[in-house]
């Protein structure tokens, strides 16, 4: 027999959340979104808001990091029911993989058909500077290398398949929209694309693995997102991910920069608001392309 890893977050456990959660409001959001550390703001766009705080839902997971306030908000933005994550959950808070990623099959099973995920991120890329937001277009994933994958265990079919396809993971159509939002709204400058690693966390990354990740590929490396997306896409929702370039990943010895927290919100604060306006703007026009 299996050891029952699933214990808590099983395919009943998250119908019986999803149950509480649709009994407490009217609101059936077609779009999720998943708010990045310092970038919390989304949610206070959402008008006629219902607020749940993450320790009131039944097998909920709890936000333990500054800058993540754990809420959630249903609501509607220009009109769009959406429900929205303030704060979410990392494995360097020391919780099973498979309990961070709860709550994008609570979304699959209130309804969400499209995930939008935002991120802070430290900047791989030369060209990449601090304010930067990146769509993401593909990932690393570190941990995964190592077996520490959200879909580890027995499967659970009424989700998805045993071996879900990770290559269409970002939607293209999407990415698209997002960067004909972007240039209409003015932030060509500083809209970039690319591919973002994940690492377990806490500590920042050395000089080294800088190094290395920037080798194989990554444009960007942070501490979330990707568990998520993998979770998202097994049970057949769309995703759209974006990070914001906090920090510029210090890739020389030489070199007096830190990489620190409170750096990372205060570039959230001055960003925010154009992040804000361009996830805002693509939610309505998801909703007249008939994506979602």
């Amino acid at each position: 027999m299996f050891p029952d890893t699933n214990k808590g977050y099983n395919y009943e456990d998250c119908r019986a959340t999803a149950d509480w959660l649709m009994a407490q409001t009217d609101i059936r959001p077609k779009v999720g979104i998943v708010c990045g550390s310092g970038l919390g703001g989304l949610a206070d766009m959402l008008k006629d808001q219902v607020v749940f705080n993450y320790k009131d839902i039944p097998n909920f997971p709890q936000s333990t990091v500054h800058g993540h306030a754990g809420r959630l908000v249903f609501g509607t933005l220009k009109g769009r029911p959406c429900v929205c994550m303030q704060g979410r959950f990392h494995l360097y808070e020391g919780y099973p993989i498979q309990k961070i990623t709860l709550p994008m099959r609570i979304f699959k099973l209130i309804g969400v058909e499209t995930v939008m995920l935002t991120n802070a991120a430290g900047g791989l890329n030369q060209d990449f500077k601090v304010g930067d937001i990146m769509i993401m277009k593909d990932h690393i994933n570190m941990p995964g290398f190592a077996g520490n994958n959200p879909l580890a265990g027995p499967n659970e079919e009424r989700f998805g398949v045993r071996f879900p396809c990770m290559s269409d993971a970002y939607d293209r159509e999407l990415q698209q929209l997002a960067m004909n939002v972007g240039l209409e709204l003015g932030y060509g400058d500083f809209l970039k694309e690319g591919v973002y690693c994940v690492l377990g966390g806490p500590s920042f990354e050395t000089i080294a693995e800088c190094r290395m990740l920037h080798r194989l590929g990554a444009d960007a490396v942070g501490m979330s997102t990707v568990h998520e997306v993998i979770v998202a896409r097994h049970c057949g929702m769309r995703v759209f991910a974006l990070s914001l370039i906090t920090n510029q990943s210090v890739m020389d010895y030489d070199s007096e920069e830190k990489a620190n927290h409170e750096e990372v919100l205060q570039t959230g604060k001055q960003r925010a608001q154009q992040l804000e306006r361009l996830v805002s703007t693509m939610v309505t026009r998801i909703e007249h392309n008939n994506y979602a």
